[in-house]
């Protein structure tokens, strides 16, 4: 929540690489203070590294998608996020390879002068991004469309007021921001419980070594399936049949795999319900779910995009926990875990329901593509 606060604090203020140049800046600087507190780490200094680490992913994501639905038309972004994305996923799947090839050799203080480096090489890359490439005006009318606005003299929200609820107000007063805020939610939550059922049957069918082995293989062919959709799917879903049908297949994916778990709760069955959510919720999935802010306004892009992010994502995220925590209290023996189906299933219909209305009104909000040129 203080995250969004100061999210939407600078976002009135500056634009597109400045954000990028103030939230740099400040882990920069985080970077270098943690040099010194981790050479002999206490436990506020472990627990705040942790939180650190996670407002960087927060911060940053956030920061970088808001330039990017900034600086692309709709159509534009059909045919580029993949490719983007790509780029996120080979950066991961590259960092955490590179990372634990060298663990042994390289001290943490290393991997954080590392990261300042690299924090170097953002600034300059947000410095040359924001002179080569324009902000592009969102369509004529989306955000008054987006919100429900459209009635003749509306100004639309203003951009004063108090920056706590300034987010929480513009996803409330629009059904279409609010149908993004579903697809999140509801993500959160079934991710959850899928993960429990993941972990639990690798925990009831194996154990000892075999465990990390399974772990190891199920993650390996996670990673794979994900670099395969984002390289060869997600463009061509995007283009050909648009941004709504690419948004159905996670869910889709899900559906499957908790309706195959609840019929048969078998080791591979139960192991592959992490490729049916990370192979396609980190390619795809999220592709498309970014570029659904794309015909909105900068305050949308900006704000709405922060409070549903950061804190929107988060609070799903603890009742997520919490539904986690109970249970672990009730599905104590491993022959009940595959009625945890039962309870995922209709969470992932009234997710199709938000994707639908999401992916039409994101079409709704696009301006028409112009025809192709043809040769006579």
């Amino acid at each position: 929540f203080l995250a969004v606060i100061v999210f939407t604090w600078f976002a009135r203020r500056l634009r597109r690489q400045n954000l990028a140049f103030v939230f740099t800046a400040f882990f920069l600087a985080g970077y270098v203070v943690y040099t010194y507190l981790v050479e002999t780490p206490q436990g506020l200094a472990v627990w705040t590294f942790y939180l650190f680490g996670d407002l960087f992913a927060t911060l940053m994501v956030a920061t970088f998608f808001a330039f990017l639905n900034d600086s692309v038309t709709p159509e534009a972004a059909k045919r580029l996020f993949g490719l983007v994305v790509l780029g996120g996923v080979t950066g991961g799947v590259f960092g955490s390879t590179t990372m634990r090839v060298l663990i042994k050799q390289v001290s943490v203080v290393d991997w954080l002068w590392i990261a300042f480096g690299l924090g170097l090489v953002i600034l300059v890359l947000a410095f040359a991004a924001g002179r080569l490439i324009p902000a592009v005006a969102p369509p004529a009318g989306a955000a008054r469309a987006a919100t429900g606005e459209a009635a003749a003299g509306n100004p639309g929200p203003r951009a004063a007021g108090n920056v706590a609820v300034e987010g929480a107000r513009l996803v409330f007063r629009s059904r279409y921001l609010l149908s993004i805020l579903a697809i999140v939610g509801i993500y959160e939550i079934v991710s959850t419980i899928i993960d429990f059922q993941f972990t639990s049957t690798i925990a009831h069918y194996l154990d000892g070594p075999a465990i990390g082995e399974q772990f190891s293989t199920v993650f390996a062919i996670t990673n794979t399936v994900a670099m395969i959709v984002q390289l060869f799917l997600t463009s061509l879903v995007m283009t050909r049949w648009g941004v709504g049908v690419a948004l159905c297949i996670l869910p889709f994916a899900i559906l499957s795999g908790s309706a195959a778990m609840l019929a048969l709760p078998i080791l591979w069955v139960g192991s592959l319900l992490n490729t049916t959510d990370n192979g396609f919720a980190y390619s795809i999935n999220q592709s498309a779910k970014e570029a659904l802010y794309v015909p909105t306004s900068r305050d949308e892009k900006y704000k709405g995009k922060a409070f549903i992010d950061m804190f929107g994502q988060r609070f799903a995220k603890a009742v997520a926990v919490v539904l986690s925590l109970g249970i672990t209290a009730l599905f104590q023996d491993f022959s009940t875990i595959r009625w945890l189906s039962a309870v995922t299933i209709p969470l992932v219909l009234l997710w199709f329901l938000a994707v639908r209305y999401a992916g039409r009104h994101f079409e709704e909000l696009s301006p028409a593509a112009p025809p192709p040129v043809r040769d006579t």
